[in-house]
């Protein structure tokens, strides 16, 4: 310590030792520091020089202090009544008047002051200082910790709605010896053991559940759905094979064939004897489909089609489970009679024998190992001249008659296209169920790990579990809400498909496509997020988040670029766009013009954009009318960007071209209105208070950290100024601490099996 020999001679001294130690214990002292302690000592004039030169000594940066000294000095400091002082002055003081030996001790008029004003200089803030010398120190961050404040069980009622018996027979499954998760294997055994338990499933009905009970299944398009976002907790190229399988290879067969298909094919379908393909996508064309080359002949003599790839490039690519185990497919091709296209059809075609071997005339390379999916066997195929008979064309919406002609219930190319297309949308449900299981999976693992992972902490504290900290809860909990309010979206999505009608069929194939962009982009943004958030043992093959990270990046692609779909959803929303204003007389004009006028009048004045009360940033009216105004503004603002570049002379494929960004804007602001519509909804609905005073706040979360991260257009536009954003954040931090005693609850809801989340990872190392 300070030697004793001088504190004995003058206990003045240990004022000096509470600053003294702070700056040693931090680190090696500064040229700021030596400045200022150097001129607080010359300001005491009732020190001798020998006790100066002393005090000098310590300030020398190249002799550092002893690592005896300094513990020593702290542990004479603990004997004043630490609690009782907020400053190192104060502290020093009461060492002063400690040591003193009952001699009262005069300091010079004005000595405190410059011991004050160098606690100011050096950045001693009141109230911290004493925490240096605890041996305890409290903090509101340490304390807070899990708190489940709703009964799990009734959320997870809320999630799993009718579907919970599927759910539960679904869990079963996959809970068997038959579902444990393999080592890693070779890529042909990882193919083997996916197509063994696709086999399992099929046996126990699921593969055939949407099929009608005369083909061996239930009927349950929705059971259907609920089978492949269950199975989505488990093994994801299981998943992708399953939903090959059943859902493009079967689907298409019953929604674009007729009955003598569904009699021929769909019983061994469901039941996997006859695994199958679904072949659209062409080396060359990619998602355009009505683009593709491959070409389907029709020959009058003997009543056959021939399927022909006139090229190398218009091969049929990435084709799942052709490069092993199909052994049909669903061709996508153009339809040729007498030299005139028809347009794209499909077809029946056998590309692989019983026993493996390919078809005559059929040519399948495997696509070989992938980022991930590595169960999953993708091929090309290329057909040469390949005959198969004219009724294994599917001819639900165009077909060829007794004398050779082409057939169709619709005579326009164009709608007939997309009324085929439109059939096929299950998938871009399928996909989206299934990237939310996994994006699920990987925020329960993540935020158990940083509810058990404990790291720093206060000096002299307790290490904090790393989910009190608000960054990390900045980075993992709006993601929870947003999955809510993805579940709920999702369901609402179903829901429509299943109801659907000729005039709301456009409309739902564009929500499909929206959702299903938005959900898959979100599931590789949240699960790198969460690799991240795990460290280290984020990265580990022994655990979940690199496969989920792995099998999950290619769904961003699956069914549909989704910069494409994105576009395709815009376009949509533009249509109707024109609808409404062509359909509008002078009345209805005014009344519109009227409208927006009004809401730039209430929504835009200058109390609605400055407006920072609590009730008013939390209230559902805010939040939906936020959305819907920017919904509105950027698809208004799009359409006469475009009306401006075509009456300007731009060809319109030049100008959505140029209008690109823009076009996936009006996407994305069209996904977000229906995602937190849907939300609201749910919350309104809930009849448990409990459970619904936890969805408001992540809805209201959900709703504030969307605004958040569009606070930029809002500013553009007016209609808030940043006095209102900057609170926006303030309350989206808050939303976030409070959700914490909550958020490991939340992800106990989802009711994920156990084995499902490979647990180390789960767990305070």
């Amino acid at each position: 310590m300070i030697h004793s020999e001088e504190l004995k001679k003058n206990p003045n001294l240990y004022l000096f030792l509470p600053i003294y130690y702070a700056l040693w214990a931090d680190s090696i002292l500064t040229q700021a520091e030596q400045d200022t302690l150097n001129t607080l000592l010359k300001s005491q004039n009732w020190l001798s020089e020998n006790e100066l030169q002393f005090l000098q000594g310590y300030l020398d940066p190249k002799k550092d202090v002893r690592p005896k000294e300094l513990k020593e000095w702290k542990s004479q400091i603990q004997t004043a009544d630490i609690k009782k002082h907020h400053t190192l002055t104060d502290l020093g003081l009461d060492l002063v008047n400690k040591y003193s030996n009952g001699q009262k001790i005069e300091l010079p008029e004005g000595a405190l002051t410059a011991f004050h004003e160098a606690e100011r200089q050096l950045g001693m803030i009141n109230k911290e200082v004493n925490y240096i010398f605890q041996s305890e120190h409290k903090t509101v961050t340490g304390d807070l910790s899990r708190e489940a404040n709703f009964d799990i069980s009734s959320m997870t009622a809320i999630l799993e709605g009718h579907d919970a018996e599927v759910i539960r027979k679904v869990k079963a499954v996959i809970g068997s010896p038959d579902f444990k998760y393999p080592a890693k294997e070779s890529l042909a055994q990882q193919r083997d053991d996916v197509y063994k338990l696709c086999q399992v499933l099929a046996e126990q009905g699921f593969g055939s559940w949407a099929f009608p009970k005369e083909y061996g299944g239930k009927g349950d398009m929705e059971g259907y759905f609920t089978i492949m976002e269950t199975l989505s907790f488990h093994d994801l190229s299981m998943v992708i094979k399953f939903g090959v399988q059943f859902g493009l290879w079967g689907m298409s067969v019953f929604f674009l064939g007729t009955e003598r298909h569904h009699k021929k094919y769909l019983k061994d379908i469901g039941t996997l004897k006859i695994p199958g393909c679904f072949a659209m996508t062409e080396t060359n064309h990619g998602s355009n489909v009505k683009g593709i080359e491959t070409t389907a002949t029709y020959n009058h003599n003997n009543k056959t089609i021939t399927i022909h790839t006139p090229h190398d490039k218009a091969c049929k690519e990435y084709i799942g489970n052709a490069a092993i185990h199909g052994q049909m497919a669903t061709v996508f091709a153009k339809l040729i009679i007498d030299g005139t296209d028809y347009g794209v059809s499909a077809f029946v075609v056998p590309i692989r024998t019983a026993d493996g071997k390919a078809q005559p005339g059929v040519t399948i390379e495997d696509c070989g190992p992938k980022m991930g999916l590595n169960g999953v066997d993708n091929g090309k195929i290329w057909f040469d001249n390949v005959i198969i008979p004219a009724e294994d064309m599917l001819d639900k919406f165009a077909g060829i008659d007794e004398n050779g002609e082409f057939t169709s219930p619709i005579t326009s190319d164009n709608r007939r296209f997309f009324t085929m297309l439109g059939t096929l949308v299950g998938g871009r449900i399928g996909i989206p169920r299934s990237a939310l299981s996994a994006t699920k999976s990987g925020l329960t693992i993540a935020l158990r790990y940083a509810d058990g992972r404990r790291q720093f902490g206060p000096q002299s504290g307790e290490e904090v579990p790393i989910l009190n900290y608000r960054l990390h809860q900045r980075r993992l909990i709006p993601p929870l809400a947003t999955a809510y309010g993805l579940h709920f979206s999702l369901k609402y999505l179903t829901s429509r498909f299943l109801k659907k009608s000729e005039e709301d069929a456009q409309e739902i194939e564009a929500l499909a496509a929206g959702l299903k962009a938005y959900t898959t982009w979100f599931t590789t943004s949240t699960l790198q997020e969460c690799r991240e958030a795990c460290g280290g043992k984020g990265y580990l093959a022994e655990n979940r988040i690199p496969d989920l990270k792995a099998d999950t990046d290619v769904y961003t692609t699956f069914e549909g670029d989704n910069t494409v779909l994105m576009q395709l959803v815009a376009k949509n929303r533009l249509t109707e766009f024109k609808q409404e204003f062509h359909n509008m007389n002078l009345v209805t004009v005014f009344n519109y013009v009227a409208e927006k006028a009004k809401v730039n009048i209430v929504e835009k004045n200058p109390l609605a954009v400055r407006n920072t009360d609590e009730e008013h940033l939390l209230d559902f009216d805010f939040h939906m009318k936020a959305f819907t105004y920017r919904e509105e503004s950027i698809l208004s603002s799009a359409a006469q960007r475009l009306k401006r570049l075509i009456e300007g002379g731009m060809d319109s494929f030049d100008a959505f071209n140029v209008s690109g960004h823009h076009m996936v804007n009006v996407g994305k602001a069209y996904i977000e209105r229906i995602i937190l519509e849907q939300f609201q909804a749910q919350v309104e609905s809930t009849t448990d208070i409990k459970c619904q005073q936890v969805l408001r706040k992540l809805a209201q979360l959900f709703a504030l950290y969307t605004i958040e991260n569009n606070r930029g257009w809002y500013l553009e536009q007016g209609y808030m100024e940043g006095v209102k954003t900057k609170t926006i954040r303030k309350t989206v931090n808050q939303l976030c601490w409070e959700l914490r005693k909550e958020a490991i609850s939340l992800t106990d809801a989802f009711d994920i099996p156990d084995h499902c989340l490979a647990a180390k990872i789960a767990v305070n190392d």
